[in-house]
């Protein structure tokens, strides 16, 4: 029979509070779970009410069984039964407004699974389908879900081996698990309880058992994609035994699955980039390197520019813009760095990529490969194959250079500042005016642009020709401007300035030193903020707070000091403030 609307609403009313009534005189009495007399008959009436085909009356009905402590077919029927109202999202309310979740949470927590896994997948299923609620997903967190879900995944390890007889219901299971969690780790509240219940750990174990399943590994990827944005987290997972050579497992088997090779990788690139042993430790992972350049191999000649109508970025692409993230940040530890800088197939790849693309079409893609580069060219090893194609690598980042791109400028900036370490590069930036360039980004007003600019500058002013065609073009006195204008607020910017304009001086300055091409008034408007910068008392005074002025006196004595002491323009000066 079926309640029709309008007067059976009512009806319906009156059952759920019967229900409640019931419920109620049962745990007054402690007649729960096996415990009433008449229970065989009671659950039967109940069943019977089930018929009436109401989502808010079965649910009622549903915790009340569950209250009874019902198992093997009535237990699965009625798991059933509360999963398919979950289904529609028209039904979320009346789990919000009922206590139904902690019967079902109840039953992950105390059911046996090699006995009763269909029905604790029904109820896995159920939570997943609320979680995509956002009120109840935060209810679900309140109750402790997390803790709940990590329990019953230590509980499923035991049926991992293929031949189990529950092996297939255990796939299933995880699959609604992982689905729900990857939802929980949303909410910024679960992450110290992801922490706390070691669910992280766990979730690696479970991709061991399932590596072969695309929606588990998946799932379990996006997990640790969200988490392993926020430092304690992503500390958790960093020192995880064997996370590094699981991911490259998982790369190198599902390679064609874009979106769970992007997370892997983004989250690769989050460990990476927050730990020096995480570089090191993904760098010897068993085939490591293989897999990352197949990878790159791969995506780079399947990645086709979209359409002009199309606004999404090509799967291929977010692919190579994690990838190069991640050899980026590994090729910050010293001892991965020159073995990376050595690699011809790398090298090749990250210049072919810098040829091919756009920056229109690419810009983050390009940026993150000439981070790559930079960090590449740092290692001046005879070995290394960014030194031996200096001059390639130089032509193909001039579009970067050039381009409107801050960030692109900035990367590019920063490899001219190592690369300028060559004669040959040297003369290519003169020939091609990127020195006016560099001299024009001194009047940037940002310390890091002024600090990348000063880099390639020391190196050009190294040679006297060039350094006569810096003279020419002011650069003196605009570095006299970045000392001024940066010197209380970054003195390693200071330090780097006073070096560059040292370097400009050798060979052919006044007798103070100072450049020819000084007027009275420049040198003695320089000569005034070196003097005021040379006192402790004066240098530090813009700083405030005890810490940051030890910070800054630190930097000051190590950074600035020495370097603006070393040149004889100071000498004069010397007799005024003694040696710190």
């Amino acid at each position: 029979m079926c309640l029709s609307s309008g007067g059976s609403e009512d009806a319906v009313e009156r059952l759920c509070d019967a229900c409640d009534c019931l419920h109620g005189a049962l745990a007054e009495q402690g007649m729960l779970g096996r415990r009433c007399r008449k229970r065989a008959g009671l659950l039967r009436a109940l069943f019977c009410l089930i018929d009436l085909n109401s989502a808010q009356l079965n649910l009622q009905l549903a915790k009340l069984t569950l209250e009874l402590n019902v198992s093997g077919k009535n237990l699965l029927n009625i798991c059933k039964l509360i999963f398919k109202i979950s289904r529609s999202e028209s039904n979320d309310i009346l789990f919000q407004n009922n206590s139904i979740i902690d019967s079902l949470l109840c039953v992950l927590r105390c059911e046996d699974v090699g006995v009763s896994g269909e029905a604790v997948l029904y109820c896995v299923g159920t939570l997943k389908f609320l979680s995509g609620n956002s009120a109840l997903l935060r209810l679900l967190l309140a109750k402790d879900c997390v803790g709940v879900a990590t329990l019953l995944i230590q509980k499923l390890h035991p049926l991992s081996q293929p031949d189990h007889t529950q092996f297939t219901i255990r796939g299933h299971i995880h699959v609604q698990l992982t689905a729900t969690l990857r939802n929980l780790a949303d909410l910024p509240e679960s992450r110290p309880l992801f922490v706390s219940h070691g669910t992280l750990a766990e979730l690696c174990l479970v991709l061991r058992h399932h590596h072969g399943d695309q929606d588990i590994c998946t799932n379990i990827a996006r997990v640790f994609s969200k988490l392993s944005s926020y430092s304690e987290c992503c500390l958790v997972l960093a020192q995880t035994p064997g996370c590094y050579t699981l991911f490259i497992e998982l790369l190198s088997k599902h390679q064609w699955k874009q979106d769970l090779v992007v997370r892997l990788l983004f989250t690769l690139g989050n460990l990476t980039s927050r730990s020096s042993e995480a570089r090191k430790n993904l760098f010897t992972a068993e085939g490591c390197m293989s897999v990352l350049l197949g990878l790159y191999h791969t995506y780079h000649g399947r990645w086709d520019p979209p359409p002009a109508h199309t606004p999404r970025t090509p799967p291929s692409k977010d692919v190579l813009v994690k990838l190069v993230r991640v050899l980026a940040n590994m090729s910050i530890h010293p001892a991965v760095g020159p073995t990376l800088a050595a690699n011809t197939d790398l090298i090749h790849y990250l210049l072919n990529t810098m040829e091919l693309r756009s920056l229109q079409e690419s810009e983050e893609l390009l940026v993150n490969v000439a981070a790559t580069i930079n960090n590449l060219s740092f290692y001046q090893e005879d070995s290394s194959v960014v030194r031996d194609r200096g001059l390639t690598v130089a032509k193909l980042l001039l579009k970067l250079l050039l381009s409107s791109s801050i960030d692109g400028m900035l990367e590019a900036t920063r490899v001219f500042g190592n690369l300028t370490q060559s004669r040959e590069v040297c003369d290519f930036i003169i020939q091609n005016n990127v020195h006016q360039f560099m001299v024009t980004l001194l009047d940037s007003k940002s310390p890091e642009v002024c600090f990348s600019a000063c880099g390639v500058l020391t190196n050009l002013a190294l040679n006297p020709p060039s350094r006569t065609t810096l003279t020419q073009e002011g650069a003196h006195t605009k570095l006299a401007d970045c000392l001024r204008d940066f010197g209380p607020v970054d003195w390693q910017l200071a330090g780097l300035v006073c070096q560059t304009l040292w370097n400009l001086t050798d060979e052919g300055g006044t007798e103070t030193g100072a450049p020819s091409t000084m007027n009275n008034q420049e040198r003695e408007a320089l000569l005034e903020v070196l003097t005021l910068y040379l006192n402790e008392e004066d240098a530090l005074q813009w700083t405030s707070g005890d810490d940051m002025r030890d910070f800054h006196r630190l930097c000051w004595e190590l950074e600035f000091l020495p370097v603006a002491k070393s040149h004889s323009m100071l000498l004069p000066l010397f007799s005024y403030y003694p040696s710190h």
